[in-house]
């Protein structure tokens, strides 16, 4: 119950944190994005530790970090008042892996395929180094791009990890042959 109340928290945060960016408060958005990562390794750790997991949790906590991680990627490429901007480029590696992965399993869902949502290291070395982008970025770190190069390596390698995963789920599923 309570990781799930934490990732609603982060989940509620991102209209905040796009405001106070758009107002050009940066201070105010690091915090929230700052409050929203950690967050996110709390409701994680108390999921395991108190062993609490569930299905709203497991649908909700990458639902959340996704919400977050998209919008962030996106205003910080959008919104020109800040001294350092994302490009382009690096917006569309990730939002492109985001959509393909919610299409997949929407599309999944849709088929009547039931799988768990499972991250995979590939997918938690996306998440440290895009949530450390965005944080590099929010405090005008001088070799930001270091971490969004870094970013999209890591962001190819799961979205390709998870594609083929699903794609194995989807073939295991209507596989008419057996």
């Amino acid at each position: 119950m309570i990781p799930n109340l934490i990732t609603l928290y982060r989940l509620l945060s991102i209209p905040f944190f796009i405001w106070f960016l758009k107002q050009n408060l940066r201070g105010w958005a690091t915090l929230i994005f700052g409050i929203a990562i950690i967050s996110d390794f709390i409701d994680g750790y108390l999921a395991r530790k108190i062993l609490k997991k569930n299905e709203i949790g497991a649908l909700l906590d990458p639902l959340a970090d996704k919400f977050l991680l998209m919008s962030s990627f996106v205003c910080l490429y959008m919104f020109k008042n800040l001294p350092l901007n994302i490009p382009f480029w690096v917006v569309l590696v990730v939002l492109t892996r985001d959509l393909i992965l919610l299409l997949g399993g929407g599309l999944m869902l849709l088929m009547g395929i039931k799988f768990k949502i499972k991250p995979t290291v590939w997918g938690k070395l996306t998440t440290f180094f895009q949530m450390f982008t965005v944080l590099s970025v929010l405090l005008n770190f001088r070799f930001s791009f270091i971490f969004w190069e870094v970013a999209c390596i890591f962001t190819v390698i799961s979205g390709v990890d998870y594609m083929v995963k699903g794609i194995k789920i989807i073939n295991k599923n209507t596989d008419v042959a057996k």
